[in-house]
């Protein structure tokens, strides 16, 4: 198996496969995770012409894509995460650029336990170790709970570094449902009315 890193994907057949690569990945969590933990195609599409953002592209000797992961550390890149959240709480990492945010790895479900996953882990890592930088990454509770995302990733980074790291949980949100089925049955009646 090859890794390979390149900052764009410009040719349309690899683009296609991996957009449906990443499909493959991450389809499912869309009705196990709240939060849409799939970008659309659009944002898919930005993201692998987004030269900021290395993608490691792990393939076969074929050329057959078998996993696809982003990196980076320019956290303007990435959606949904706040730059100023790191600036506050690590900025001599952060005005030095030494942390970076893992934006997905995923791999093919028939090339999973081939090393596709952790050969990509392990070359972001290095980037980061060589410069005494931080690797961010979030893991929604279904693939913490579940897949042991998490700890998984602790393992397989601790035993590349003999375990001389540290790791926290550095933020976490719950998504709450409040259910009023009684209430709304007794006052439907009493509710305001749109005009």
């Amino acid at each position: 198996m090859l890794i390979k890193v390149t900052g764009q994907i410009t040719d349309a057949e690899m683009l296609e496969a991996a957009w449906g690569l990443y499909l493959e990945a991450f389809e499912e969590l869309n009705s196990r995770a709240v939060q849409r933990h799939l970008m659309y195609r659009s944002e898919f599409d930005e993201v692998m012409q987004d030269p900021r953002v290395d993608k490691y592209l792990a393939l076969e000797i074929d050329g057959t894509l078998v996993g696809l992961s982003c990196y980076t550390n320019n956290l303007d890149a990435i959606p949904l995460i706040a730059p100023a959240y790191f600036e506050r709480h690590y900025p001599e990492h952060y005005h030095a650029k030494r942390i970076w945010y893992i934006v997905f790895v995923a791999v093919k479900p028939a090339a999973q336990g081939r090393d596709a996953f952790a050969q990509m882990s392990e070359q972001m890592y290095l980037v980061a170790a060589t410069q005494n930088g931080l690797v961010g990454l979030d893991v929604c509770s279904y693939n913490d709970d579940v897949r042991h995302m998490s700890r998984v990733f602790r393992l397989l980074i601790g035993r590349l570094c003999n375990f001389n790291m540290t790791f926290e949980q550095i933020d976490q949100q719950s998504f709450w449902l409040y259910n009023f089925p009684a209430v709304g049955a007794e006052h439907a009646a009493d509710l305001p009315r749109a005009a």
